[in-house]
């Protein structure tokens, strides 16, 4: 039975992102297929969320973009992360640890 389909938390959606393109540069649809991929379908990101995130993203400085060819030869904007997006990464990582650490807790207090 594959796993329900779940909307990423607000302000999650660029941590797991940039996660992605810390392995290797991608285009948007590779980067939406990977998080598909890696959250086991759990994360299902549709391009009205991820172009704007990726869009948004790049204006802060945390990736960069270029123009190429995808493996079926279209033309494709491939992203990569900058080291301002690494530092952004780290910082996400941490912050995102405090939260789930912290819910973890509340949800086993009786």
């Amino acid at each position: 039975m594959p796993p329900e389909q779940t909307d990423l938390l607000r302000g999650t959606l660029d941590m797991v992102i940039l996660k992605v393109l810390a392995h290797e540069e991608m285009h948007g649809l590779g980067i939406s297929r990977r998080i598909e991929q890696i959250t086991k379908g759990t994360f299902d990101v549709k391009p009205g969320s991820l172009f704007p995130a990726l869009h948004r993203m790049e204006e802060e400085g945390w990736i960069a973009s270029q123009w190429g060819a995808s493996e079926n030869n279209r033309r494709a904007k491939f992203y990569r992360l900058t080291a301002t997006g690494r530092r952004q990464l780290e910082k996400e990582t941490k912050r995102w640890g405090r939260i789930s650490v912290a819910i973890a807790r509340a949800l086993e207090t009786s």
